[in-house]
C-alpha cells in the first residue's frame, strides 16, 4: 500500500514560534484517518502543508512527499486531493449558484470563468456529485442564501468531481447546527462508502464516524499518539491531550464526550 503523505523530521516556523515541531507521519492510501487536537496545536498547518500554501521550513534531511513525490504542479495535486475547510467556503461567499461552485471544482478555481470551457461530461459528474450529496434540488440556488451545512455539501461535491483518492475535510462540523452536523456524518459515511478515503481534522469527538480507525494527536506542534482506535481513541488519551478530565461513550462507532 503507497504512502498518501510521508513526512520525516518536518518543522513550520513562524516568526520564531515552531507551528510544527519536528514532525514526522506517514499516511498510506486506503486509511481513514482522524487528526485530532486543541486549537493552536497544529492541526491547520499540517493542513496547509498538505495543501502546498505552505512549505516546511527547514528542509535539510527532512522528507515532504505526497503520493510519493516531493514536487507538485498544484493544480495536478488538486485533482488526486480534495480539500474542504471553512476559508475555502469564506473565499465563495459570492453570488455564483451551487452547480457554479462544483463546476469550479474542475478548474481549481472560485467560480466559472469566461475562461473556463464547461463541457456536458462535466456537467453530469458534477451533477452526479450533487446527488450523492442530496442537494439537487439547490443546484440553481445561490450559496449565499444557502445554510452553512447546504454549502458545505456542495463545497464537499466539489471536490469530489475529480475523483480524488483522497478527501481532506478540516472542521467539518464547525458553524453547523445539530441537524446539519449529523446529516453531514451520514454523507460522509455514503463517500467512504463509494472508495474515498478520508482525513478528518476536528477538535470534536461527535465528528469521528464509525469508518475511522487510525488517530493522529495533535499537541503543541508535535504529534501527541499516533495508532488504530482501540489503542488511542480513550479518555485517558484524550485527557492529556486536552488537559481536562474526560470519558468516552461510544455507540456503534459514533461517540460523545463527558467531563468527569
Amino acid at each position: 500500500m503507497k504512502n498518501f503523505i510521508e513526512l520525516r523530521n518536518i518543522s513550520v516556523l513562524r516568526d520564531d514560534l515552531r507551528i510544527l515541531d519536528d514532525v514526522t507521519l506517514n499516511i498510506k492510501i486506503g486509511e481513514n484517518v482522524a487528526i485530532i487536537g486543541p486549537n493552536g496545536s497544529g492541526k491547520s498547518t499540517f493542513i496547509k502543508l498538505i495543501m502546498r500554501s505552505i512549505y516546511p521550513s527547514y528542509t535539510g534531511y527532512g522528507v515532504c512527499k505526497l503520493f510519493g513525490r516531493d514536487v507538485w504542479n498544484v493544480s495536478e495535486l488538486r485533482s488526486m486531493l480534495g480539500i474542504v475547510t471553512d476559508d475555502l467556503q469564506y473565499n465563495f461567499h459570492n453570488e455564483i449558484t451551487g452547480i457554479e461552485c462544483v463546476l469550479s471544482g474542475f478548474f481549481s478555481s472560485v467560480g466559472i470563468g469566461k475562461n473556463h470551457n464547461v463541457t456536458k461530461a462535466m456537467i453530469g459528474k458534477a451533477e452526479e456529485t450533487i446527488d450523492l450529496m442530496g442537494v439537487s434540488f439547490l443546484k440553481d440556488k445561490k450559496l449565499v442564501t444557502m445554510s452553512s451545512g447546504e454549502a458545505r455539501r456542495f463545497l464537499i461535491a466539489r471536490a469530489l468531481v475529480n475523483n480524488p483518492k483522497v478527501l481532506i475535510l478540516d472542521e467539518p462540523s464547525n458553524s453547523l447546527d445539530i441537524y446539519s452536523s449529523l446529516s453531514l456524518h451520514k454523507t460522509i459515511r455514503k463517500i467512504v462508502a463509494t472508495g474515498a478515503n478520508i482525513i478528518l481534522v476536528t477538535h470534536l469527538v461527535s465528528d469521528i464516524i464509525p469508518e475511522i480507525d487510525r488517530f493522529v494527536l495533535f499537541k503543541n506542534g508535535k504529534i501527541f499518539a499516533d495508532g488504530k482506535r482501540e489503542s488511542i481513541f480513550s479518555g485517558s488519551k484524550l485527557s492529556s491531550l486536552f488537559g481536562i478530565n474526560v470519558e468516552i461513550s461510544e455507540n456503534k462507532g459514533f461517540c460523545s464526550i463527558t467531563t468527569i
